[in-house]
């Protein structure tokens, strides 16, 4: 089975070493990732794409540090503008109801029986922005909903595994970025397991 792994940064691929699957380092973002999976796509066909990395989580999340989730569903949480009246996401206007139906990007291809929670995220090119509407969301991060876009146009199988390294909150700088990168490592291992027990 051919599968590849996208890491957002060396950092979150420095534990990671598995016969048989090839790894590589996108770039922080979601232009450096829509670039990247798009390039692997084209070129090797992957069956299964994984982008693998940490992730924040709201306070209002029933989440903790350290915890591994797989991510149900990406939104691109700060697209759009700003007014007077503060910020407003494109999908909220009167005129975008199209885009509105189709700014939550899912992911149809989540095994049943993965042995990690699913979480809804914001991806932002800002991080921590305190502008964005995150009440129906859990994490956020800076790379999925391009990794989501562009795995979906093309038509591969596809999966987001994050580690919670730290709360989002400005100002608070409690990241335990060893350990999560610790536990992300040790769940794309159990993630593999089922992938490929599943041949």
């Amino acid at each position: 089975m051919n599968i590849t792994l996208l890491f957002p940064t060396a950092t979150e691929a420095s534990l990671f070493r598995r016969d048989g699957v090839k790894t590589l380092v996108s770039g922080v973002g979601l232009t450096a990732t829509a670039h990247a999976a798009t390039k692997v796509i084209l070129e090797d066909r992957p069956d299964w794409l994984i982008l693998a990395g940490v992730a924040g989580m709201y306070p209002h999340a029933a989440l903790s540090v350290g915890d591994v989730v797989l991510v149900e569903s990406e939104v691109e949480g700060d697209l759009g503008f700003f007014t007077p009246d503060g910020f407003t996401h494109l999908a909220h206007l009167p005129l975008a109801m199209d885009f509105a139906r189709r700014h939550t990007l899912g992911c149809p291809h989540l095994p049943d029986a993965a042995p990690f929670p699913r979480a809804r995220s914001l991806s932002l090119n800002a991080a921590l922005a305190p502008f964005v509407d995150a009440r129906e969301v859990e994490i956020e991060n800076m790379e999925g909903a391009a990794f989501f876009h562009v795995c979906r146009e093309e038509g591969v199988r596809f999966l987001e595994l994050r580690a919670i390294s730290n709360v989002v909150r400005p100002g608070h700088d409690d990241w335990d970025l060893e350990g999560s990168v610790r536990a992300l490592t040790d769940g794309l291992h159990s993630l593999l397991d089922g992938l490929l027990g599943q041949r």
